[in-house]
């Protein structure tokens, strides 16, 4: 008896069942392995994921700009700060010269020290205090920072123009009373200057540093939703790579099963 064809209809079902199971099992393993979704598990999930991440990293790199905005001022005020003690010593100088009690070498050397302070104040100002090789005193320390992920998101970081107070100081001379009188005056209006700008970067400092706060706040917050939607549930899926083996497994020793059959029956025949 010749046999032309054999339908295993369960081999084949045991076959497809193997074969979904086999796919599914190794989606869970590569889910797994990279612990997240990709674009066939949630597609709009993904979308929604990437861009969210991209304004995770902006806001990262903005936050990294304010910090350096911020350094840029704390530098800026540490060189201010000893403008401002020269400028305090030059004071006193110029008040010791009207001592009626000095001679005219005593004022001489006085003035030596006073007027070699007045030099360093305006080389401060003018080309010693920088930043990254930016001059921060004198003026053309004023740019538009990036402080957020949009478009429009910009802080204007700015150190006032002290160089008329170098130039000023430098000026001064303690060789008498009267020079020592008018010194002291252009010294007062300069401490007050240098105080003033100190206060105006000092606020501009704590405007960053809160904008600074909120930046690192947002990003926690925007990477903790970008994980909900793109992270996967480790133990939920692990369950499931677990019962795709298992029933890879079964279905492998069903499929042999059903292939003997067929040769059982073909040995009948034959």
């Amino acid at each position: 008896m010749a046999v032309g064809s054999v339908n295993n209809s369960s081999a084949f079902t045991a076959y497809s069942n193997y074969a979904s199971s086999s796919t599914k099992l190794g989606q869970s393993m590569n889910r797994l392995s990279t612990g997240q979704k990709n674009s066939m598990d949630d597609g709009a999930g993904v979308g929604i994921s990437e861009r969210m991440r991209a304004q995770a990293r902006g806001t990262a790199m903005a936050r990294q700009n304010v910090e350096n905005s911020i350094s840029a001022l704390q530098t800026a005020d540490s060189w201010m700060q000893r403008a401002n003690d020269m400028l305090a010593r030059m004071k006193e100088l110029s008040i010791e010269a009207q001592d009626a009690t000095m001679t005219d070498t005593d004022l001489t050397n006085i003035n030596a020290e006073f007027t070699a302070l007045g030099e360093e104040v305006n080389k401060v100002v003018t080309d010693r205090a920088k930043f990254n090789g930016k001059n921060l005193l004198d003026g053309s320390f004023s740019a538009a920072t990036q402080v957020g992920a949009d478009t429009g998101q910009t802080i204007t970081v700015k150190v006032t123009n002290l160089t008329s107070v170098g130039t000023d100081v430098d000026a001064l001379n303690v060789l008498s009373a009267g020079a020592a009188g008018s010194a002291m005056a252009a010294l007062d209006t300069a401490i007050d200057t240098v105080s003033k700008t100190r206060a105006e970067s000092g606020g501009l400092q704590s405007r960053l540093d809160n904008t600074r706060a909120g930046l690192l706040t947002y990003e926690d917050n925007i990477r903790a939703a970008e994980s909900k939607i793109r992270d996967i549930d480790m133990a939920r899926e692990s369950s499931e790579m677990m019962k795709q083996n298992i029933l890879s497994q079964v279905g492998t020793s069903i499929l042999a099963q059903a292939n003997q059959q067929t040769q059982s029956v073909l040995k009948l025949v034959g």
